[in-house]
């Protein structure tokens, strides 16, 4: 059984032009993550670009039976994600 059945993901890079340190980059990370678990049963996580300060990528995955399900819970993160982080979302890589 292939997992790709029931998952669907998608990595989001935000740009954060305020961040001035890696400290500043955290705190956006944490608020993003926070809301977007306390709205959404997703898993996510920063899965890449950890030490540029600017630049912060983000992975979420949904897991369902249902293919429609899937999708649409997908497009609905990334609009909640891109209208609630203090960043500007420059890329969605789906797979």
């Amino acid at each position: 059984m292939s997992n790709n059945n029931f998952t669907a993901s998608a990595a989001l890079k935000f740009y954060i032009p305020q961040a001035t340190s890696l400290k500043d980059k955290r705190q956006v990370r944490r608020s993003i993550i926070e809301k977007t678990r306390h709205k959404f049963n997703v898993s996510i996580a920063e899965i890449d670009t950890q030490d540029v300060m600017q630049t912060l990528t983000i992975g979420i995955a949904v897991v369902s039976g249902d293919a429609a399900h899937r999708q649409n819970s997908i497009d609905e993160i990334i609009r909640f994600m891109e209208a609630h982080a203090d960043a500007e979302l420059v890329s969605i890589a789906e797979r």
